[in-house]
């Protein structure tokens, strides 16, 4: 049985949040993952220009401290984004995640983009996943001693919620290896809803959209023989006009996530951290360049070493304060419960856990 340890919200004089957080890196050994002088890659998400929810940047600095008490070198870290936005390639990261808050100053680290300027910066990995033989990880992660993954819980339209698999599965991938991981899902335009805004068109980055006919029957087409599948387009329209063939889709999505982990996680062992944030937690992940309102009541920090059994303790946590299967009634299409059963097939960690308040 895996332990999982929580800190609630609830805070008084000299006990706030950060003071938990180093509470939480002594409860799971932080000092036994960190070794002296190690490389450690602090994984988190700098958040997309326009986005407000992604993980404040003072926990990232409390974090820095803990790694650098445990003796080692750390550093902030993401991967570019396969999507055309603030983050597709890591001079736009690095001035995207300064305009939200990180830089080496406010971090008290440097900032790493983990697979360099275009994201052709990665370490091929062999794996032996049902889908994948082989993954492609961002070399800085790849070259790191340990990781301290710190996730901010959300919901997110392809994998149900996003969570500590997709932060380190998603966000240690490359960007080859995005788009490996998003090759199932294949858009396809509805004309009668679609009104020709042009919007879509922005966001594609295989340029595989264009707009044909003319006035009132302009309608967005899609050349599939294009389309990298990374379904951008898919949430970008508030029409609802772009919409995938999701039947057996998204579970192939979510298992190379759970694969995708299985290459960065590999050699790893017993030098991850995992850090969940249950938080104000949206229906949308930190990628879009906007928030919606929060969908459960904040809940707290959750610390283990076992990636599995956080997963599984995040989502009945947060079913718990929901009063029912949160995620699932946003995106009924989508089951959570099946990327972190498929996790724990593979080897990654355990469903069966200890919850262990630190508050009582």
């Amino acid at each position: 049985m895996s332990e999982v340890y929580l800190a609630n919200m609830r805070c008084g004089p000299n006990r706030g949040m950060l003071v938990k957080l180093a509470e939480l890196c002594k409860k799971i050994a932080l000092k036994g993952i960190v070794e002296e002088r190690d490389f450690v890659a602090i994984k988190t998400s700098f958040g997309e220009a326009g986005s407000t929810a992604y993980l404040p940047v003072i926990y990232i600095r409390a974090m820095v401290e803990e790694v650098k008490k445990a003796g080692g070198r750390p550093f902030v870290s993401d991967s570019n984004t396969l999507y055309v936005g603030g983050r597709a390639h890591a001079l736009r990261h690095l001035q995207t995640a300064a305009a939200n808050g990180f830089t080496p100053e406010t971090t008290g680290a440097p900032i790493i983009i983990a697979d360099g300027l275009r994201g052709h910066d990665f370490q091929e990995v062999e794996i032996e996943g049902e889908l994948l033989k082989s993954v492609k990880i961002a070399s800085a992660f790849y070259q790191a001693d340990a990781y301290v993954v710190m996730s901010h819980l959300t919901g997110h339209e392809f994998m149900g919620f996003g969570g500590a698999l997709k932060n380190v599965g998603m966000g240690m991938g490359s960007r080859g290896g995005k788009q490996q991981m998003h090759s199932d899902i294949k858009p396809a335009v509805n004309r009668e809803r679609c009104i020709g805004c042009g919007k879509c068109l922005e966001w594609c980055p295989a340029g595989a959209i264009s707009l044909v006919g003319k006035g009132k029957e302009k309608y967005a087409k899609i050349d599939r023989s294009k389309c990298i599948g990374c379904g951008e387009c898919t949430v970008m329209c508030f029409k609802a006009a772009i919409q995938v063939r999701l039947t057996g889709v998204l579970e192939n999505a979510q298992k190379k996530v759970v694969e995708y982990c299985m290459g960065a996680l590999k050699g790893k062992e017993n030098k991850v951290a995992f850090f969940s944030f249950l938080v104000n937690v949206t229906p949308d992940c930190d990628c879009w360049n906007y928030n919606d309102a929060r969908v459960v009541e904040d809940i707290g920090i959750l610390a283990s070493r076992d990636i599995v059994a956080i997963e599984q303790a995040s989502l009945d946590l947060l079913n718990q304060k929901a009063g029912k299967d949160l995620f699932h009634s946003i995106y009924p299409v989508v089951d959570c419960q099946k990327q972190v059963d498929y996790a724990e097939k593979m080897g990654l960690g355990s469903k069966n856990y200890e919850l262990i308040p630190i508050d009582d």
